[in-house]
């Protein structure tokens, strides 16, 4: 796929992601990664589907605020496409239990977050 085509698909896949989690957190949500970092020289968009995962310090990132964690919307290969920062444990209870409502799986691998 070439790149324009690559990253509008992904673009689209992000705003369609962030316009969910917005609709859960009150307009927090940020736009993240539109196209998967592959390991060959093919641009790829982020994929259709969405996945939920809790970031903490624990999984190697380190958060620039004491809140707790990221919330991240993701692929099947764990990219990030919209992100809510500042999630307390209150609040990741909350929005897990909103998620799982909305029949949203949880994403149980490495998670890619825009740097």
């Amino acid at each position: 796929m070439q790149y324009f085509q690559a990253l509008k698909l992904g673009q689209k896949r992000v705003a369609k992601s962030r316009e969910y989690l917005n609709t859960l957190t009150d307009g927090k949500a940020m736009p993240a990664l539109a196209l998967i970092d592959g390991k060959t020289n093919a641009w790829v968009p982020v994929g259709e589907e969405n996945l939920y995962a809790f970031v903490d310090e624990s999984a190697g990132f380190v958060l620039t605020d004491d809140s707790g964690y990221i919330l991240a919307l993701v692929d099947k290969t764990g990219t990030s496409k919209s992100i809510v920062q500042g999630v307390t444990k209150l609040q990741k209870e909350a929005l897990e239990a909103s998620l799982q409502r909305d029949n949203i799986p949880k994403f149980e691998g490495k998670v890619i977050l825009p740097i």
